[in-house]
């Protein structure tokens, strides 16, 4: 039974890797592609932090940031943190669970005036935002999705989910062949029902969801055993 990672670089290949080194078959399935695209950064001195929901963010929000790069930064959660670290940010707090549960801790610690650094398709935070990038659907034959059939698929955000039912549907595969693991509640309910099997990671974070695809490989393994 192999993993299929759907979510776009640079987080794919990260993923990729780190289920190969606990020893799963991982597979490569990109449905969407991601770009950086321009903004403008609004007055510094209307700003009291930058939020990220994401590493995409960080990675992507090019030059324009500079002039508030300066700006504390809350992360949804710890890879984003890290994609924060790395870029030479200052993160002040860091979620483990939601976008509204940090922003929430945020304005507790008197953050108030939030800046979304955000995809297109973004969740909804009450912060003020800036789209810096988007992330476009890739075309995906439907021989590939016909593949998927006995396998799991990783599921990093309620967009991808939705694309995945859609395409499921399109390529005429049963969802009870497919098992799910999702980051979070909302995302496995942007997919919908009738999947063989759907497991939510414990946390908001890429570890999390490689712990749950092997626990459902084993299972996987067990009950075929035991057949």
């Amino acid at each position: 039974m192999a993993v299929v990672v759907v979510r776009p670089e640079p987080g794919h290949a990260a993923t990729i890797a780190a289920l190969q080194e606990v020893g799963l078959e991982a597979r490569s399935l990109p449905l969407f592609s991601a770009r950086a695209v321009d903004w403008t950064p609004p007055e510094p001195d209307t700003v009291d932090a930058l939020l990220f929901t994401s590493a995409q963010g960080v990675r992507l929000a090019g030059s324009a940031l500079d002039p508030i790069r300066h700006k504390p930064v809350i992360a949804v959660g710890p890879a984003t943190a890290a994609a924060a670290r790395e870029a030479g940010l200052a993160v002040v707090l860091t979620g483990a669970a939601d976008a509204a549960t940090v922003v929430a801790q945020a304005r507790a610690q008197g953050f108030e005036r939030l800046l979304h650094l955000a995809g297109r398709d973004r969740v909804e935070t009450g912060a003020m935002a800036r789209i810096v990038y988007a992330a476009d659907p890739v075309a995906v034959a439907p021989d590939a999705i016909a593949a998927l059939a006995g396998q799991i698929v990783l599921l990093h955000s309620a967009r991808a989910a939705a694309r995945l039912a859609e395409l499921v549907e399109q390529a005429g595969l049963l969802r009870a062949t497919v098992s799910l693991v999702a980051i979070s509640a909302k995302t496995a309910a942007a997919a919908g029902s009738g999947w063989r099997i759907v497991a939510i990671a414990e946390g908001p974070r890429d570890d999390a969801m490689v712990a749950a695809a092997r626990a459902l490989t084993g299972a996987a393994a067990t009950e075929i055993s035991g057949a």
